[in-house]
């Protein structure tokens, strides 16, 4: 199974492909999406839709799972990341693909053991779960926790319900 994670964001939305074997995973590709910030709102999500369509092109993942927004003080910012969190549940959807969403907190857990663990913490841990996986940007290495954690949590559900 192909798992795409994603870390919505309006400038930056980060993205990580991963193959689940089993037990097993192993790093595909990761990156990030950038949306240019002097164009207005609607053209900047067209971009953003435009790119992960892309990332959705080369790499075919069969299921993708997207990191939940927390909610800020500042009631605008939270209003633009929920239109881009929208298009970046859309992509994935509109190609027919499942889409699971996940609180950060149990991102950190499933990825670190702890669910308020450092940045530094969880690309640590991705490091050493996906080897010769070479982080250069935050975003990604937040993305590639996404698909671990769907990986786990996925083939968690699967043996339920084959067990049922």
């Amino acid at each position: 199974m192909r798992v795409l994670g994603l870390d919505p964001g309006l400038r930056h939305t980060g993205w990580g492909v991963i193959d689940v074997a089993g037990n097993r995973l192993s790093h595909v590709a990761d990156g990030v999406v950038h949306a240019p910030s002097d164009l207005p709102l609607a053209e900047r999500l067209v971009a953003l839709f435009r790119q992960l369509t892309e990332v959705l092109e080369r790499f075919r993942p069969d299921e993708a799972a997207v990191e939940e927004s927390f909610v800020n003080k500042n009631a605008a910012s939270s209003l633009k990341l929920g239109v881009a969190r929208g298009v970046v549940l859309l992509a994935p959807a509109e190609r027919g693909l499942p889409v699971a969403e996940y609180s950060a907190n149990l991102i950190k857990k499933s990825v670190v053991g702890a669910g308020h663990a450092e940045k530094e913490q969880v690309q640590s841990m991705v490091r050493r779960l996906l080897p010769g996986c070479a982080i250069t940007e935050s975003d990604a290495a937040d993305a590639l926790a996404v698909a671990i954690c769907h990986a786990h949590h996925a083939a968690t559900r699967r043996l339920w319900s084959a067990a049922q």
